[in-house]
């Protein structure tokens, strides 16, 4: 066990320094034993297990191979262009990728190297008396959140895959099977309801967990189940509708007021930023900052890294689903387009302008944030899960001022409807959490597809984007298991 322990903890050590509230890293590789004797020793183990949070931008491939942009890829709604003409459309349908993808396995171990940390430390704090219980209950409550976070991000990427909550100790509880998908759910639930009552407060400057994301992702999760593949139904969405509303009552969070703001460093952790992935300048070349740069063909230089890889931009036909009047259309808002330099002067696709950092464009350093869980999520959750309680339109007050909200952000003096439907709200999802990673989690879970060409939702299965070459498949909703995972674990076939 010893042995396994100083690999999870120099797993633990080697990621600490993207997160900004880690000031130190433990100074020599400790045994269980050894660890956990004094509150800094605890507080490094805590920090250590937010590294999952990080782990799908790896900084080691470019947005071509990067994991987490596959999410956007794979919906239909964004490509790789190149100033010179056509494209590199990565990862557009799961039907074309074998098994042995290194995207799959990067997921996978952004997946159990957190929850074996996460494993290690409820099991080893839980009875620690080393520091009092407001302190032992806050730690927990946040290690509890992140291996419910983990572990949802794994049963939606890939079904069945096995539910581990003790630490490793030999070769029996580590080459475990899969477990039924409703079972990994429960387990989340449970996860979150114990962070809920962990004393955690309401918001973190520091970027650590708080109340209102350990509700956020309660009422994510109930939403999921709900929806596909467990099909809970009506009660669930009222338990989604009602987890909202605790933290829209809770008032500590309201939106911006300009969409400025949401790359602003000044509001990292704070105003509408629910939960946000924590950067500093000592990892700022990872694609996550320069994703939205365009080829250099050479367009009009936004960054001092001109020779940086390709860029994700939305697909024409998604662009053009905005309205004209949207003001997140409009130029340096959520989108920009990009002049060729010298004798041809025109304009590429848009490109996204949406979480761009400006300080990038003369340092090549970033230390911005990217958020995990906006308010404006929040509140669209709140107002589908009242559509789909009341037959899939609804009047409800709260649920009509959580849509109008942000739509009317996008839409300054619109009119407050009386009703809403889930087309309106389902649609404003995918204009208002565009590039944040949600979209291909409300297309598995709502099996509803965003048809914009015709500016309608319809039914994901046998849907084509214009963007892919084949319609969706109900098997294609789900990545398979890596095969270096399955060779080493026969129980995962």
């Amino acid at each position: 066990m010893n042995k396994i322990f100083k690999i999870s903890l120099m797993i633990l050590v080697l990621f600490s320094s993207c997160s900004k509230f880690l000031e130190e890293e433990p100074a020599s590789f400790l045994t269980t034993d050894q660890y956990y004797k004094t509150e800094d020793q605890i507080q490094a183990a805590a920090n250590g297990t937010y590294d999952g949070l990080n782990m799908p931008f790896s900084s080691e491939i470019t947005v071509a191979a990067s994991p987490v942009y596959a999410l956007e890829y794979i919906t239909g709604y964004s490509r790789r262009p190149r100033p010179s003409g056509g494209a590199d459309d990565q990862f557009l349908l799961l039907q074309n990728i074998e098994n042995s993808n290194g995207r799959f396995e990067t997921w996978w171990s952004s997946t159990y190297i957190p929850i074996e940390n996460c494993n290690s430390f409820i099991a080893n704090v839980s009875q620690t008396t080393v520091i009092n219980e407001e302190k032992k209950n806050r730690f927990l409550g946040e290690v509890y959140f992140l291996r419910a976070y983990y572990y949802f991000r794994a049963v939606r990427l890939f079904g069945s895959i096995p539910l581990k909550t003790e630490p490793t100790q030999n070769l029996e509880n580590m080459l475990i099977g899969k477990t039924p998908v409703e079972d990994i759910y429960n387990q989340i639930v449970s996860d979150l309801q114990f962070a809920e009552n962990a004393g955690l407060p309401w918001t973190d400057k520091s970027g650590r967990i708080n109340l209102a994301a350990v509700k956020g992702l309660l009422t994510e999760v109930y939403m999921t189940m709900a929806g596909y593949p467990l099909q809970k139904g009506a009660s669930y969405y009222q338990m989604a509708y009602d987890k909202a509303m605790e933290v829209i009552n809770g008032g500590e969070y309201s939106l911006f007021t300009s969409y400025a703001d949401l790359r602003d460093p000044a509001q990292n952790n704070a105003g509408e930023h629910i939960l946000m992935n924590q950067r500093d300048q000592r990892n700022a070349t990872s694609i996550i900052h320069f994703n939205f740069v365009p080829y250099p063909e050479p367009p009009e230089p936004v960054s001092v890294i001109p020779n940086f890889g390709g860029a994700m931009a939305p697909t024409l036909a998604f662009y053009n689903s905005f309205a004209v009047n949207d003001l997140r259309k409009q130029e340096k808002q959520f989108f920009y387009n990009v002049k060729y330099v010298g004798d041809v002067v025109g304009k590429l696709n848009p490109f996204i302008y949406k979480f761009w950092d400006d300080a990038a464009e003369e340092t090549s350093r970033s230390g911005a944030n990217f958020p995990l869980m906006r308010y404006a999520d929040l509140l669209l959750l709140c107002a589908e899960a009242k559509t789909m309680v009341d037959g899939g339109s609804t009047g409800d007050a709260a649920a009509v001022e959580a849509y109008y909200a942000v739509r009317s952000r996008a839409f300054p003096g619109m009119a407050r409807p009386a009703t809403i439907t889930f087309e309106e709200v389902l649609k404003e999802r995918y204009w208002e959490l565009c590039f944040e990673f949600h979209t291909w989690f409300d297309m598995q879970r709502t099996r509803k597809a965003f048809d914009v060409e015709n500016n309608r939702i319809v039914d994901l299965i046998g849907f084509k984007t214009p963007n892919h070459v084949h319609a969706f498949r109900e098997q294609d909703l789900l990545w398979p298991i890596p095969l270096s995972e399955i060779q080493a674990n026969p129980n995962l076939k």
